[in-house]
């Protein structure tokens, strides 16, 4: 048996579908750099599967048979404030990235993606990136493009600084990257990022970079 490589990254998969799952597990089995813990095929199994193992990341669909996968997440977020969501699904609708990002998703993926690629967004998701597939990006930016006057003012609140790191969170940087690109603390990233949270009006990442891009997207 090949041995498990130091710190892999640890992943639960939910999905009602055993087909689905099943690839996965041969998928992410495959692969050195995952540890695959355990899945589950509804809300209340997946739950349980993130409360047994504590996962780094958890796969996890958005339509299960005794709830939503946002039921799912909002509760994996609050009871497991480390464990990292992935929204792994075959819905391509910009409403539902909207809610993922709201129930407090790191990340909005569709089934298609290549094996290689999901690996590659578990591990960016890990490192706490932001992940949404480029398919849906120019569709979401369009769902709330009707908000832009108001996010407009809520980006405007923000001082150069906090604006300068809001800008390089919406990129997908950590916020060890972002300390080292403006030659700060990342204690004092952290801080600022509370700030710009708390001004915004969200409590993610996720969320910020979302209300960043939406004002890009319109000045352009």
């Amino acid at each position: 048996m090949t041995a498990i490589p130091p710190n892999p990254i640890s992943v639960v998969i939910v999905d009602d579908s055993e087909m689905v799952r099943a690839g996965l597990t041969a998928l992410l089995g495959s692969s050195d750099r995952i540890n695959l813990l355990g899945e589950g095929k509804d809300v209340a199994s997946g739950i349980a599967a993130v409360a047994e193992h504590r996962p780094d990341v958890v796969l996890l669909d958005i339509r299960l048979p005794d709830g939503t996968g946002f039921d799912a997440c909002r509760e994996i977020c609050k009871s497991h404030s480390t464990t990292r969501v992935l929204i792994l699904t075959s819905v391509e609708d910009e409403e539902m990235v909207d809610n993922a990002i709201r129930a407090g998703a790191h990340g909005y993926l569709l089934k298609e993606v290549n094996g290689a690629a999901l690996i590659q967004a578990i591990a960016d998701v890990n490192d706490g990136k932001s992940i949404l597939d480029p398919v849906i990006t120019a569709r979401v930016l369009a769902l709330v493009r009707s908000n832009v006057p108001s996010t407009r003012s809520l980006i405007d609140s923000l001082s150069r600084q906090e604006g300068r790191i809001l800008a390089l969170i919406a990129e997908g940087k950590t916020n060890k990257e972002v300390a080292h690109e403006m030659g700060l603390a990342e204690k004092t990233v952290k801080n600022y990022l509370g700030t710009v949270f708390e001004k915004l009006h969200v409590t993610r990442r996720t969320q910020a970079a979302a209300l960043y891009a939406k004002t890009q997207t319109r000045s352009k």
